[in-house]
Formats: C-alpha cells, sequence, structure tokens
C-alpha cells in the first residue's frame, strides 16, 4: 500500500530529525581524537562525495559548473562561512563544553535569526521575537551558569562564547542563502568544496592532516553523512512534499531533546537540572516565537458581524 504524500513527508521529516538528534554525540566522540579543523577536514570530504552523489542520481551534475559560473564571489562568502567558519567555531565550542551545554546553546540560533533579519533584511521587528529572545537567553545563561546564575561562574566562557558565535555564523549564512535562486543541494556542495581549500590551507599552517583512528574516523565520517549531507537531503525532500510547511517545522522541536538522550546515553553525561530548565526555556521561547505572531494575526482581523431579523 503505497503511502499519502503528506505521510511521507513526516518519514523524511522524522528521519532527518533523528539523524539530526545523534550529531551532537559523533561530533564528542571524534572530538576525543581530532582537532575541531581536523574533523572539519574529513567530515567535508565526506559530505562533498555524498552531495556528488545525490546530484549523479538526481542527473544534476550540470546544475554544479553552471551556478559556479553565474555567481563565483556568492559561494565564496557561502564557503567561507560554512563550512569554513561555522563548523570551526562549532567544533571548537564542543571540544570545551559539555554536549548538552554547546547543543542547547547553538540552537539559539532560530531566536537570532529574526532579530539579525531587521538590520540585514529590512524585516520588521516583532514584539513576539524581542519576548523569544529574552526568554531564551535567560536560558542560555542558566546553561551557561549551570544554574549559579548569581555567581556569574562559567566552565569555559570561551567555549559559551564560541557557542553562541556559531549562532551568529550559521544566521548570517542562511541570510546570504536568501539571496540564493539556484538548486539548494547545488548550492550546499559548493559552498563545501569552496570552502575545502581554506579548510586545507589552515589545517596544513598550523596541525597536519589528522591520524588513523578507526572510531574517530567513523565518527568523523558519521558528522559529514548525517549533520552536512544526506540529513539536509532528506529535509528537503519533507519539505516538497509536505501539505504545509509550518507542520513539519514543529517537528524540529523534537531535535534538541532526542539529542539530550543520546548524549546521556551513549556519551554517559550526567544531565544537569540547569540544562533541563535552560533548554526548556529556549524551546519555550521558540514556541513562542511561531504562536504569538498567529494569535496576534487572529486578533487583528476584523469581525464578521451577523444582524439577527
Amino acid at each position: 500500500m503505497k503511502l499519502k504524500q503528506s505521510n511521507q513527508a513526516y518519514l523524511f521529516g522524522l528521519g532527518a530529525i533523528v539523524l539530526w538528534s545523534t550529531v551532537a554525540t559523533a561530533f564528542k566522540l571524534a572530538l576525543a581524537h581530532y582537532s575541531p579543523l581536523q574533523l572539519v577536514l574529513i567530515a567535508v570530504v565526506t559530505s562533498i562525495v555524498a552531495l556528488s552523489g545525490v546530484l549523479l542520481i538526481q542527473k544534476k551534475t550540470h546544475l554544479i559548473t553552471q551556478q559556479f559560473i553565474q555567481r563565483p564571489l556568492f559561494y565564496l562568502q557561502t564557503g567561507l562561512l560554512n563550512p569554513f567558519l561555522y563548523y570551526l567555531v562549532l567544533f571548537k565550542a564542543y571540544s570545551l563544553l559539555p554536549a548538552q551545554q554547546a547543543l542547547s546553546l547553538n540552537y539559539t540560533w532560530a531566536i537570532l535569526l529574526p532579530l539579525l533579519a531587521v538590520p540585514l533584511l529590512g524585516q520588521k521587528l516583532r514584539k513576539s521575537d524581542v519576548t523569544a529572545a529574552l526568554i531564551a537567553y535567560l536560558g542560555v545563561f542558566i546553561i551557561a551558569t549551570n544554574g549559579q546564575i548569581t555567581d556569574f561562574a562559567f566552565d569555559s566562557a570561551t567555549g559559551v562564547l564560541l557557542a553562541l558565535t556559531s549562532t551568529l555564523l550559521w544566521c548570517l549564512y542562511w541570510i546570504v542563502n536568501t539571496k540564493d535562486k539556484g538548486d539548494p543541494i547545488v548550492s550546499l556542495l559548493l559552498s563545501f568544496v569552496v570552502g575545502l581549500p581554506f579548510i586545507c590551507l589552515a589545517l596544513l599552517m598550523t596541525q597536519g592532516l589528522p591520524s588513523w583512528n578507526p572510531q574517530a574516523f567513523a565518527a568523523a565520517i558519521y558528522v559529514g553523512l548525517f549533520e552536512m549531507g544526506i540529513t539536509f537531503v532528506l529535509w528537503l525532500i519533507a519539505l516538497k512534499k509536505a501539505d504545509r510547511t509550518a507542520s513539519m517545522s514543529t517537528l524540529v522541536f523534537i531535535t534538541p531533546v532526542l539529542s539530550i538522550g543520546f548524549i546521556s546515553w551513549i556519551l554517559q553525561e550526567a544531565i544537569t537540572r540547569s540544562t533541563f530548565i535552560g533548554l526548556g526555556l529556549i524551546l519555550t521561547a521558540l514556541a513562542l516565537q511561531q504562536i504569538l505572531p498567529q494569535i496576534a494575526k487572529r486578533r487583528s482581523k476584523p469581525q464578521t458581524v451577523v444582524n439577527e431579523a
């Protein structure tokens, strides 16, 4: 029996969500043996191979050269932002912080994005965005201080700063991508291809190629496949098959909750009370960011008056 298209959308969407939920654990497993830059190299090369394979199956390889020639400077921008700067900063944050903290802090990018869209895209600042930001960053503060909010004591202030910087870089990448008219998979591949030489140059100048470690290498390949490559394709398919994009976006709320479960189970990290509270505030803020504008929109609609005879 063939599944309805909407059901197929949820299957692809849930597949993407589950895979994204596992990558924070894979980050930590790989970073136990590799530096952040070494992990970026293996993951990006893996992702390039995987995305090239997808485009080969889709018979879209001719678009790679075509899109690059049309906008080489655009892909230079995106390649520097993602994968080079974003993943380097993100992986460094993960190397300095417990996975549960880095994950939760990085998840605030969705709160920051509409705030940055005001000056960079000329969009209107909504009260709901400000409310969500205040609640979310209270959660950030609770997580960063391990609940000791009056002591202002951080396990790693550098790690917290890097995790929050990664959200800024990710938002800038998506804002730049609003101007992209090309095939999204081709654009992602081109960003990785253009970013790869910068990764290699930085690695050769500062460290060296990663050494062979089967467990770390497998984790790094896993990151390339399911953080950067294949999962993105699954999510795009889910969005195309969905009746309503909004219904798919709500699935994203499952990701950090599942991630915390994998972190606790596989990494054996004791999940702290401050993480539960802080992450709860961040998820509440994300929910309000979606719900409050809908409430305001309904209230602003003119009420239909029915005259009784």
